[in-house]
């Protein structure tokens, strides 16, 4: 308990030197430092002494299943629980007190031929990131996701939103956002070699400099693709987590369509009812889109293709090599070529190789040696 408050003072100290530290040009070199060290004691307050890193607890380690998984997050009775056993028919204790669901409790939701994974996850509180309640253990869970559901109440959206948000942030998680395109790599010698290939308004090489040392890294190459700042640089070296997410408002059925029609103005937002299943159409759609994932087909040799049991790939991984990888890792041994009818196909079917790009929706015949 003691390293825990010596944390908390020492955060609270680095935080009052930024607040008094005015920013301009000048002061620029001192505030990356500070920012640097916040960012340090953020990091070892959320790894528990012993360094077990804060994911692990009865009830918390879940295996992964299916090709994505989804976690719900949110304040308790919000209506997580009933979300869940609606979506996947799984049961998940629901009742009208908070704290109901006390560990992960996992589904799978079949959807477009794909299996997701979901995770019901315990109600967290304010101050989770610091060590309430079961916060550690919930949000790391939500930082394996590939899709985070951020279940609000309907009637109090913007203000639990910000706290959740706030809550992630403090553990590392970055909702909705790219990761800064920034090369970063440790090296054994040669100090800190510093290249852009855009005009940095937010950096040099001394706040650069600066901020390595205090993660104690003396030699490294940084290049900087996009107009970076200390807090861009830091996620970086932290190797902190960009996950999409929904924001489920749910209890639309409490609302009036005045105030639905506000609702839809908030950015990655989608109103609905667990209760009633209203909108979950949207919900789904939408989903999928964040998930980024897209259905191939497959068509034995003189047959029709089996529309039953697509093979689901990501957007970022869907050359023909990904697809024989998805289904063997040996077939790639005795590929010989592949026929593709769909959009990705110059004509219908074109002869392609490992490196051909797929759509959603091709055909895909293989051709073994």
């Amino acid at each position: 308990m003691l390293w825990l408050l010596t944390i908390f003072f020492l955060e609270y100290i680095v935080e009052a030197e930024m607040a008094r530290t005015q920013k301009n040009k000048a002061t620029s070199y001192h505030l990356g430092t500070l920012k640097a060290k916040l960012a340090k004691l953020r990091k070892e307050l959320m790894t528990p002494q012993g360094g077990s890193g804060g994911g692990g607890g009865v009830g918390f380690d879940v295996a992964k299943t299916g090709v994505a998984r989804i976690g719900f997050v949110g304040f308790p009775s919000v209506g997580k629980s009933t979300l869940m056993s609606k979506l996947t028919g799984t049961f998940s204790a629901v009742a009208a007190y908070e704290f109901t669901t006390l560990t992960t409790v996992p589904g799978v939701l079949q959807y477009k031929g794909a299996k997701i994974q979901i995770l019901d996850l315990p109600g967290i509180v304010e101050g989770a990131k610091d060590g309430r309640g079961r916060g550690r253990q919930v949000i790391a869970v939500a930082r394996t996701c590939s899709l985070i559901f951020l279940v609000l109440d309907v009637l109090k959206p913007l203000t639990d939103k910000k706290i959740i948000e706030t809550e992630l942030e403090g553990f590392g998680i970055r909702l909705n956002k790219q990761p800064p395109n920034i090369y970063f790599k440790k090296k054994e010698k040669g100090g800190i070699n510093m290249t852009n290939t855009v005009p940095l308004t937010n950096l040099d090489l001394d706040q650069v400099k600066a901020v390595m040392s205090e993660y104690k890294i003396h030699n490294a190459d940084v290049n900087f693709k996009c107009d970076a700042t200390v807090d861009d640089l830091i996620d970086v070296i932290e190797g902190r987590i960009y996950i999409p997410a929904i924001y489920v408002l749910n209890k639309i059925d409490q609302i009036s369509i005045e105030e639905l029609d506000l609702i839809y103005k908030i950015p990655h937002a989608v109103p609905i009812s667990a209760h009633h299943e209203w909108n979950f159409d949207e919900l789904l759609d939408k989903m999928w889109e964040y998930l980024n994932l897209i259905r191939i087909y497959t068509k034995p040799k003189g047959q029709l293709p089996d529309y039953s049991a697509p093979v689901v790939l990501r957007q970022s991984l869907r050359t023909i090599e990904d697809f024989c990888n998805s289904i063997h890792k040996g077939i790639v041994k005795q590929f010989k070529y592949a026929l593709v009818w769909g959009s990705s196909a110059k004509h219908q079917p074109q002869k392609v190789g490992l490196n051909h790009v797929l759509n959603d929706e091709d055909v895909v015949q293989l051709v073994k040696q």
